[in-house]
């Protein structure tokens, strides 16, 4: 018996295969990409976590350059942008543990300025070892 040459191929299976890979590649991408900017949080004891989708996050890096919704700003651009929003809006800033603590003052100052009272501090909770209890 002689094999048939193959005249045509089936692409569909090959398209299914491709589209499985394309939705695996693109939804583990999105867990490797958050968009966030790296920074080293202080530590602290544990405490509830707020609603993150009711909360502006303002981010502070290594360096002192202020960041919000992502994009760098100065501080009086902070000012202007936030001036707008509603007295009762909450804030968690996010600062790295090595920045300047007068960029960090001048950021909660502004808050202030613009009467917001609702502002929390990020920290990474504090983990010891067992055994290792406080006196």
């Amino acid at each position: 018996m002689e094999d048939k040459p193959i005249d045509s191929l089936n692409m569909i299976p090959f398209i299914d295969i491709m589209l499985v890979l394309l939705t695996i590649v693109l939804t583990t991408s999105s867990f490797i990409a958050q968009g966030r900017i790296p920074i080293r949080l202080p530590q602290a004891a544990p405490d509830q976590e707020p609603d993150l989708a009711l909360v502006q996050i303002i981010e502070l890096d290594g360096q002192g350059t202020i960041y919000h919704e992502g994009g760098e700003l100065s501080l009086e651009a902070l000012k202007g942008r936030l001036s707008g929003l509603s007295k009762d809006t909450a804030f968690i800033i996010r600062a790295d543990k090595t920045v300047r603590l007068q960029k960090f003052v001048d950021v909660a100052d502004a808050l202030r300025q613009l009467n917001f009272s609702r502002v929390a501090v990020r920290t990474e909770t504090l983990t010891r070892p067992r055994g290792d209890e406080e006196p």
